[in-house]
């Protein structure tokens, strides 16, 4: 099964505060809009995703069809794909894609045994 590119979205207090101290640690601005409350920060291959005030809690994400760089990529394993085989095994969801849907942009959630959100959002 592939994922795609990886990130983690922190849920921040000061969207200010984290990118300076984000930028320190040799990250700089990739994407997003710092006045929508929302920056996605790059070093190398990692990426951090800071939200102000979107939700409460981290977040591991996925994007299946990008690599590291949000460039397309020309296979992957498609989100309803993905989807299909963790029902297979039985994984609970804690919101599901509308399975009518043939294709394109569409996201899951589903909880880990701790209670991490993992978030696999397809963007194309």
């Amino acid at each position: 099964m592939k994922l795609g590119a990886f990130s983690i979205s922190l849920a921040v207090k000061d969207i200010d505060a984290s990118k300076k101290f984000y930028e320190t640690l040799g990250f700089s601005v990739f994407a997003g809009e710092l006045e929508k409350n929302y920056l996605i920060m790059k070093n190398e291959e990692s990426l951090v995703g800071l939200f102000q005030g979107m939700f409460e809690n981290n977040i591991l994400t996925f994007n299946p069809g990008w690599d590291q760089g949000a460039n397309n990529l020309e296979q992957f394993d498609d989100v309803r794909d993905i989807q299909a085989h963790l029902k297979s095994k039985n994984i609970v969801f804690a919101s599901e894609i509308d399975e009518t849907a043939a294709s394109g942009p569409a996201s899951f959630v589903v909880l880990d045994p701790d209670g991490n959100a993992i978030l696999v959002d397809q963007h194309v």
